[in-house]
């Protein structure tokens, strides 16, 4: 009996079918047909948008497409069904699509699908806005067993929060009409997986509170904390963003002002980690990104004047199976006890609670933040909105509850069990020397510099041949350019992936 058994589930396996699916924003693939809704630049037979252009366009994109190879792929901004007829022609492992446009918008929504497409049809966003882009909703069979995918395109970050909550809103209606069932929510969101992070403290952004569609009404966010896969045991209202599965510096599908951008999402549904129909495939999740799709260490987007390129955004793409798949959730940390705690360890952290620093010396303190440190063979790390009991140059015992990630720079939320030692005396001898150090490298991040002398100019500081940001505080007065200034106390932090110095109060630098 356990022999045949055996046999069946050998047999099961070697009939379950592993797939791939992705998506990709092609950036403004238009047709030759004028049809009035297109951008000027893409009007049909003018200088910047003609019949070789458009073949250049059609001929790239079609390359991306074939290497890519995945077996299932949502694209967003393409015109029409011309242009999706001309991608299948070139591309005919496809045998199945859907499109979606809004007869008022410029471009569109497409599906192409090795597998069938049982069903399409659309999500209505917003019946007050003619303009709005529907969300295109596709229901396929694979191997017998059902899967949605909800293929999206929100309003781009010229508008404000509150019109991409109004395509969360529509989307998170409808799928909570399917409760346990396998579904993939994936396109372009404009949305970073952490976007209640990033846009808090954007005024041009930020008119909810603080609230985003794709954290808090999509629910890939729960009390304050963005949805990891060992959240996933205890309910089924959240959603897992599989950004989480690359390494910080490798998540960006767009690159803005040289910030990393995750526009672009494949979120998953609880049901596909049950083992049951379809399930996705660990750590499968990546962004796709040859040689080719680069240029001078930049995304080699369509330039209309060399008439050439591909698109401003990176096709991302994740891996899914009929065959039931092993997942080792994270478990919940306890209370780390060893005696060589590191703040360098939290810098390798996106989360932690209970963690257990000591010995740890607070060298710098102004308002709303306190830098803390070891020894200098240590990170720092700034403390946010520290509790007014810790005092500059005095040692701490305490316990880490929660760390962040804001702009690039990292800080520690909440601490808790907070033990005061000894006084440390010399607590700025764990300031680094500014004039012997390379200030560009974030290994440095956090930490309290000294002894860097030169020019003030138009927000940088020149000295040696070199030149740094400098941000100061609001109320510092700050120099008029051509000023030389000394900096005694800059805090290293960073600003759109540039590293720059920050002075937090008047008596962290003087004129001379």
């Amino acid at each position: 009996m356990k022999y045949l058994l055996f046999i069946f589930i050998s047999v099961l396996q070697l009939c379950s079918l592993d797939f791939k699916v992705a998506s990709y924003n092609v950036e403004n693939f238009f047709d030759l047909h004028y049809d009035k809704t297109e951008y000027k630049e893409y009007i049909p037979n003018t200088k910047y948008w003609n019949h070789r252009t458009y073949n250049t366009k059609l001929q790239n994109i079609s390359k991306v497409i074939k290497d890519l190879d995945a077996d299932i792929l949502a694209l967003q901004e393409i015109e029409s069904k011309i242009v999706l007829q001309a991608l299948l022609k070139k591309n005919k492992k496809y045998r199945y699509s859907a499109f979606y446009k809004n007869k008022n918008s410029t471009v569109g929504l497409a599906l192409l699908s090795r597998y069938k497409i049982i069903s399409y049809s659309t999500i209505k966003v917003d019946k007050y806005d003619k303009y709005s882009r529907n969300i295109l909703k596709v229901n396929l069979k694979i191997e017998n067993k059902p899967l949605t995918i909800y293929v999206n395109h929100w309003r781009s970050k010229k508008a404000k929060e509150s019109k991409r909550i109004i395509y969360a809103m529509a989307l998170k209606k409808e799928i909570d009409k399917y409760p346990n069932t396998d579904y993939i929510i994936l396109g372009d969101l404009n949305s970073n997986y952490n976007e209640y992070e990033t846009f808090k403290y954007d005024k041009k952004l930020n008119n909810t509170f603080g609230i985003t569609g794709i954290n808090q009404i999509l629910n890939t966010s729960q009390n304050g904390n963005l949805i990891r896969k060992n959240n996933l045991k205890n309910t089924t209202q959240v959603h897992y963003n599989t950004w989480f599965e690359l390494q910080k510096n490798e998540r960006f599908s767009t690159k803005f002002r040289n910030s990393n951008n995750t526009p672009d999402h494949i979120i998953l549904s609880t049901a596909l980690f049950d083992n049951k129909n379809i399930s996705y495939i660990n750590n499968s999740f990546n962004v796709f990104k040859p040689k080719y799709l680069f240029k001078k260490g930049k995304i080699y987007r369509w330039n209309r004047f060399t008439k050439n390129g591909y698109s401003d955004h990176l096709p991302i793409f994740a891996s899914f199976s009929t065959k039931q798949q092993q997942y080792d959730f994270l478990k919940k940390q306890n209370i780390s006890t060893k005696k060589e705690n590191t703040i360098s360890y939290l810098y390798d952290k996106e989360q932690i609670s209970n963690y257990k620093l000591s010995d740890v010396t607070i060298i710098y303190k102004s308002n709303n933040i306190a830098i803390i440190k070891k020894t200098n063979n240590d990170k720092a790390i700034m403390i946010y909105k520290p509790p007014l009991k810790l005092k500059v140059g005095f040692i701490y015992d305490f316990i880490v509850q929660e760390i962040d990630t804001y702009n690039g720079l990292k800080e520690i939320k909440k601490i808790s069990n907070i033990v005061q030692k000894q006084k440390n005396s010399h607590f700025k001898d764990l300031y680094l020397d500014g004039s012997t150090i390379d200030l560009k490298d974030e290994k440095y991040l956090n930490n309290i510099v000294y002894n860097i002398k030169g020019v003030y100019k138009k927000r940088y500081l020149y000295f040696k041949n070199k030149r740094i940001r400098v941000y100061f505080k609001k109320g510092i007065k700050i120099p008029k350019d051509g000023k030389k200034i000394s900096i005694s106390s800059g805090h290293l932090s960073i600003y759109k992936s540039s590293m720059q110095i920050m002075l937090h109060r008047d008596n962290d630098f003087k004129i001379f």
